[in-house]
């Protein structure tokens, strides 16, 4: 149905993101943390690639209405472009805010949500199953007449402009504050305050958080995360782990309108019987702390490294998958899945998680074996064979690892 823009975009994301930690270290703030950070481009990377499986289910319900059912051919003229980012960015405010006032939808949106810390990193920590549900929302763009192509390429500006708001080194910038959304604005969006949360739910603009009475302005103190905190280094259980609770509330519930009310009302709904509506407390700021656990030099330095093998790794996926057969692009997706699943591992000093790398690179080797290109294929295997030399010596003694 795309281009994909946010691919395309990545040596940006990663000069920006190179940037900001120049700044913070030049300005002696400690707003990084590489187990922190890692994982929130984990979740990129698995929204990127378990998008190459998703995109033709995601795009066909808009590209079937505009051919089918559109009252009008609008034509791309700048004023009809323009107010088309309009539209695209309203019907962006309304997914967003259902996202959040939805169990349903915020089990998936609650993964760009989990990190306690706030950077640039953060942009990419997304859902690898949110377009499922946000799609639905932009349907009426395609009936009114937005054809798919410029459609996506407005909603790709939407989501890339969201980007360099996801930053503390920036302050607030006066009379901007009063149309865009700003990094001030959304910083608020990502707070766990109890009068920060669901608020400020803007793409581009924050004209429709001003509209719609869900305008927040910075003016305490922003602690970062969700109300329980995630608590986890997984990509996999980051994915699934509101599922999980809006599941077992489910099995709790009496009688099957009470389990189906479980997911269409908003987080902190709990039926009569088990205690009613749970809202957010207030921060405990003396006993606040974000989750951690510490791990050797040389654990850090092995993630950092497999974790750039599986950036590139990814990067090419993204652009040759048409190339590739499917058990290829599937065996490489896996792989690169199950690579980000064993850094986490890493990072809670999980001794299993050497077994799994293992696994994952025999798996990916005997896939990178079959392709053709021979450029790839050899090249691939060096880098497999310089990882397990890596992780011989990496891993030989670590007591932490249980």
């Amino acid at each position: 149905m795309k281009p994909n823009y946010i691919a395309l975009s990545i040596p940006v994301f990663f000069i920006l993101i190179g940037v900001e930690l120049l700044v913070c270290w030049l300005q002696g703030k400690k707003y990084y943390r590489l187990n922190d950070s890692l994982s929130n481009l984990a979740q990129g990377i698995g929204q990127q690639v378990t998008g190459i499986f998703f995109k033709i289910i995601l795009g066909f319900g808009y590209i079937y209405l505009y051919n089918n059912y559109r009252f009008y051919t609008l034509p791309n003229t700048a004023l009809v472009v323009f107010c088309m980012f309009l539209g695209v960015d309203f019907f962006y405010y309304w997914f967003h805010r259902m996202s959040h006032e939805i169990n349903a939808l915020w089990a998936a949106h609650i993964v760009h949500h989990q990190s306690e810390d706030y950077n640039l990193t953060v942009a990419l920590r997304q859902s690898w199953f949110q377009g499922f549900f946000s799609m639905f929302f932009y349907y009426p763009l395609a009936l009114i007449g937005c054809d798919p192509i410029t459609f996506a390429a407005l909603s790709s500006f939407n989501t890339l402009y969201q980007f360099w708001i996801h930053t503390q080194t920036i302050g607030k910038l006066g009379p901007l504050e009063w149309i865009f959304n700003t990094p001030s604005h959304h910083r608020v969006h990502h707070g766990s305050n109890p009068k920060y949360i669901d608020k400020n739910h803007a793409g581009s603009l924050i004209i429709w958080d001003r509209i719609f009475g869900t305008f927040q302005e910075e003016d305490e103190e922003v602690y970062y995360g969700i109300t329980k905190p995630l608590n986890s280094w997984n990509p996999v259980w980051a994915n699934f782990h509101y599922w999980a609770e809006l599941w077992e509330l489910a099995k709790k519930s009496p009688g099957i309108w009470n389990k189906i009310l479980v997911f269409i009302m908003p987080p902190g709904w709990q039926p009569k019987e088990l205690g009613g509506m749970q809202y957010p407390k207030e921060i405990d700021k003396t006993h606040y702390h974000k989750y951690d656990v510490r791990s050797s030099r040389s654990i850090n330095s092995y993630s950092f490294f497999q974790f750039i093998l599986l950036l590139v790794a990814a990067s090419i996926l993204l652009f040759v998958e048409k190339e590739l057969a499917s058990f290829q692009v599937y065996g490489i997706a896996t792989g690169v899945i199950l690579g980000l699943l064993a850094i986490g591992a890493y990072f809670e000093n999980h001794r299993w998680a050497i077994w799994l790398d293992i696994f994952r690179l025999v798996l990916t080797l005997v896939i990178l074996l079959t392709i053709e290109a021979e450029w790839l294929r050899y090249s691939s295997i060096l880098f497999g064979i310089s990882i397990l030399v890596w992780a011989k010596m990496a891993f030989s003694k670590h007591p932490e690892l249980v």
